[in-house]
């Protein structure tokens, strides 16, 4: 079976078929390429099959990482969503600023309009810019959003031309998509209004209705306003016409950046932001995908998300661009299996590792945290493999700043570095160190070659040398004062430079 017919047999099922009649375009200079990012959502380093899991298949992503460089050593900046995003975004660490932990459905921007960010770079360089799927880095000003009204600023404030965007997470409210900074379909005689404070009397909860809930919480944080049988954090009431379906959110999502791909002029480069909710709770994938894994939803819904890509991947194929666009994929922080939802993920897992051979997961600064899926795929650029190289998404912006000769302000984004030559497998000469954090900014951690030292509120600092004990299982700090004492002063003037 050939490679076109490969992705029409797994990566059309996945989502509802796009038109196939859209004459092919020709590609855009071939110094400036089109670059697509592919943005997971809490799946973790074990969880593809091309990182070794057998439970569940990933066909599409494993055809990606056969044309690419697979990396065993990259991380996310942090081991939660909103701060990851954000250093991405930014080329900056996000444990830098205050704020920028995991925010609510109702926070304010925390990425200044006119600051140095990935896209407003590639913008920059001449690129058309779209952001499709989650968001979680705020909309509006201090006070939040004006759900009812032009939401801004959001992600067209920051660099992108187009964004259709969820504001936060799936399990919170508000449970409506964005489109270029307006709800969409809302009806303004049924205005939105959330809280994250106060419930609104006439709409019901988890915890008061429990009989109208089909996904249970399994704690009082996920069991406030009931939308589609799924009990959410926050309070929201109005914009009935306008709230999303879960089950189709896939679709949805994979839908508008397919369209942003084929809106594009055929002589300008384009970069798709494309961030999708799979594998976040609450896991309702579309009924397609139920029961394709023996691992419940969670394992459905790693299939859907490998769907996404498939179906990105054909269109990229479809439209003679496959040759001139470089496609990124990875995911925003470790694994999570039980959170917030009684969905059968924790009974159903069996033998499979979510984190792979690490320690820990989302929410903590061990590898299993920050050490994600890391795919790069430029058809004749790069030579496929597998590379062991320390890479950290902070450093895209440098990186692809340098492919498409732009200049980084390194006081504006005091983190990234050019590390072009890594992503596109031409070298294996990557960082020396990097950081990664955990919970909270003062939960942090430093990778510096084979040594890591993790330094964590109330906590003595934990050693472990990677070289013999990749799992951390072996604290010892104890025995190597030295290296603790000058990981810890690195640590400390990494985290004080002006």
């Amino acid at each position: 079976m050939n490679k076109h017919l490969l992705y029409m047999a797994l990566g059309l099922m996945a989502v509802k078929l796009q038109p196939l009649l859209a004459a092919p375009k020709a590609p855009p200079a071939p110094s400036k390429p089109n670059i697509v990012f592919i943005y997971a959502d809490d799946l973790g380093y074990g969880d593809l099959s091309c990182y070794g899991m057998t439970r569940t298949q990933t066909p599409n992503v494993d055809l990606l990482a056969r044309e690419g460089v697979l990396f065993t050593d990259a991380h996310t900046t942090s081991a939660t969503c909103t701060p990851s995003r954000y250093s991405l975004l930014t080329g900056e660490y996000a444990w830098r600023q205050s704020g920028t932990g995991i925010l609510p459905g109702d926070a304010g921007l925390i990425i200044a309009p006119g600051r140095l960010t990935l896209p407003a770079m590639l913008k920059q360089a001449g690129y058309s810019t779209g952001a499709v799927g989650k968001w979680h880095l705020g909309l509006g000003g201090d006070n939040g959003p004006d759900w009812n009204g032009e939401i801004k600023p959001g992600p067209n404030q920051v660099g992108f031309d187009y964004s259709f965007i969820m504001a936060a997470t799936g399990d919170r409210v508000p449970t409506v998509y964005v489109e270029n900074g307006h709800v969409v379909n809302l009806d303004p005689k049924d205005p939105i209004k959330i809280s994250y404070q106060t419930p609104y009397p006439t709409e019901p909860t988890g915890a008061a209705n429990p009989e109208l809930v089909k996904m249970k919480s399994n704690g009082p944080q996920h069991n406030n306003a009931i939308v589609n049988g799924v009990p959410r954090i926050g309070f929201m009431t109005g914009g009935k016409s306008a709230l999303w379906n879960d089950e189709t959110m896939a679709d949805t999502f994979t839908g508008k950046a397919i369209n942003f791909i084929e809106r594009q002029p055929n002589n300008k480069p384009f970069f798709l932001y494309f961030a999708t909710h799979n594998v976040h709770v609450p896991r309702v994938p579309n009924s397609r995908f139920v029961g394709k894994s023996p691992m419940g939803p969670r394992g459905d819904s790693i299939a859907e998300f490998d769907g996404s890509v498939g179906e990105i991947m054909q269109t990229l194929e479809r439209l003679n661009l496959e040759k001139n666009t470089l496609v990124i994929l990875s995911s925003d922080n470790g694994p999570v299996v039980n959170d917030g939802y009684f969905d059968d993920s924790v009974i159903k897992l069996g033998d499979h590792k979510p984190a792979g051979p690490f320690k820990g997961g989302k929410y903590n600064s061990f590898e299993g945290g920050t050490r994600i899926p890391f795919i790069v795929r430029w058809l004749g650029k790069v030579q496929p493999g597998t590379s062991g190289t320390l890479v950290s998404q902070v450093d895209l912006l440098a990186s692809l700043a340098a492919l498409t000769g732009q200049t980084v302000d390194a006081k504006s984004a005091p983190d990234t570095q050019n590390q072009l030559p890594v992503f596109l497998g031409q070298t294996k000469m990557g960082r020396s160190e990097i950081v990664e954090q955990g919970s909270g900014n003062n939960d942090l951690a430093l990778r510096s070659g084979h040594w890591k030292l993790r330094v964590s509120p109330n906590s003595k600092p934990e050693l472990f040398d990677l070289t013999t004990d990749v799992a951390e299982k072996a604290d010892v700090a104890e025995a190597n004062p030295a290296k603790v004492a000058e990981l810890n002063a690195r640590l400390q003037e990494i985290a004080h430079q002006p």
